[in-house]
């Protein structure tokens, strides 16, 4: 059944953002309309305008008709980087980090990715698809209508495809499952190159086959695993047909915005540690820039240079990175807070990095991102002004919630 939705106060579309592809964006960017309707049907908007001059075939007695006087809409955000589907927590971690322990040292003391892995393994299906809907619906709540999950707590096969079907389980949001078996190595396998060799030959064939993953991730990092190898797997992965996206230069230099960019990656998630040199390149390609300020805050690291970034013209998104020990937050208000504080980004280039460059790191900048006619109709509805986005840590759950048309939370 198709909808209206009529006197909205004031309506982002940010067509001018998504024209841009999400690079060097302004406030006109956001592309604003006052006194504007919207016409939905079908899971797609159909028209866009004032809202005095609705056309009169849109007028149906059996679809619902929403005044939205005072309300502000913009598109719904996309969550493009979370580690959602684990079992336990690392508390006990967070306090060692504290201490002045490094990631690296917890990582060799058994902790780390492994301490999650042993839990995660132990842990039914049942169970992972429970806690990750109760984590999903409190994303949604803050207005996310596209939800990215990797895998990459089990690191075997019979465990991570446990993790892969519990995310196709979830419910609400568009789901986007990413496989992220090269997470860390796990105790069964001697080196990274013999692990990333079983998962190219073993499971990657068996993820495809099961359909359970569109994309693929791997940590490269000094102590993790190495760029050379990296790339190999990521070219296996795009034989195979999978998307492609890295962890990149998060701890050390260790060339993994390189190897994004070589391997034709979305996107390069992290970038802590590029210089200049890279920062020309990756404006330069079509690697969308991930940054996660939340994981840099926790890990106590400097702030990737994102107004470097943006005035260089590289894309830039932002996410969570919502993980058990290295940023357990699902507050996207923080993320912003972080990335205008900290990152000295302006609000619009927020907004457009929580939306349509977001979009663009999962490949869904025609479905979602902006508001326009044939697009998705994913889109969040907030009683505040848009200046108001960003600008506490926490706050309230949003008015109502859509995406592909259907209302996921709250209420009109």
């Amino acid at each position: 059944m198709g909808f209206i939705l009529k006197n909205i106060s004031t309506l982002l579309t940010l067509e001018g953002a998504a024209k841009k592809q999400g690079r060097r964006i302004e406030e006109s960017d956001l592309s604003i309309q006052t006194k504007a309707a919207m016409v939905v049907d079908k899971g797609q908007i159909q028209w866009i305008g004032p809202s005095g001059k609705i056309p009169k075939e849109y007028f149906k007695k059996s679809w619902a008709d929403y005044d939205l006087k005072g309300l502000t809409v913009l598109p719904g955000f996309v969550e493009c980087h979370t580690h959602l589907i684990f079992a336990g927590h690392r508390a006990a971690e967070f306090e060692l980090k504290n201490q002045g322990v490094s990631y690296q040292e917890i990582a060799a003391r058994g902790g780390g990715i492994l301490s999650t892995m042993k839990q995660t393994r132990a842990a039914s299906l049942a169970a992972l698809t429970a806690s990750g809907q109760k984590r999903v619906d409190h994303f949604v709540s803050q207005g996310v209508t596209t939800l990215e999950a990797k895998s990459g707590y089990a690191l075997n096969l019979k465990d991570e495809m446990k993790c892969l079907q519990a995310i196709r389980d979830l419910k609400g949001p568009r789901m986007v499952s990413t496989f992220l078996g090269a997470h860390a190595l796990p105790p069964e396998y001697g080196t990274y190159e013999e692990y990333l060799e079983y998962l190219g030959q073993k499971v990657l064939p068996e993820v495809k086959k099961k359909k359970l993953a569109e994309r693929i991730d791997i940590f490269i990092e000094k102590g993790f695993f190495p760029a050379e190898a990296g790339e190999k797997y990521l070219q296996k992965a795009r034989s195979l047909g999978f998307e492609t996206v890295v962890h990149a230069d998060q701890l050390t230099l260790s060339g993994g915005a390189d190897v994004a960019m070589r391997v034709g990656a979305l996107s390069g998630d992290h970038l802590l540690q590029i210089t200049e040199k890279e920062i020309k390149k990756l404006a330069q390609s079509e690697v969308t820039s991930v940054l996660l300020p939340a994981a840099d805050l926790y890990m106590r690291c400097k702030y990737p240079a994102a107004k470097e970034l943006i005035e260089a013209g590289a894309r830039v998104a932002l996410a969570t990175d919502f993980n058990p020990g290295t940023s357990p937050t699902q507050d996207l208000n923080l993320v912003g807070l972080l990335a205008r504080l900290e990152m000295k980004m302006t609000l619009p280039q927020v907004i457009a990095a929580y939306t349509v460059g977001a979009a663009y790191a999962l490949n869904l900048q025609n479905e979602v991102g902006s508001l326009s006619i044939g697009k998705s109709a994913d889109f969040v509805c907030i009683e505040e002004g848009w200046e108001e986005l960003f600008y506490g840590i926490g706050g309230p759950a949003k008015k109502a919630v859509f995406s592909r048309g259907k209302k996921i939370f709250g209420k009109l």
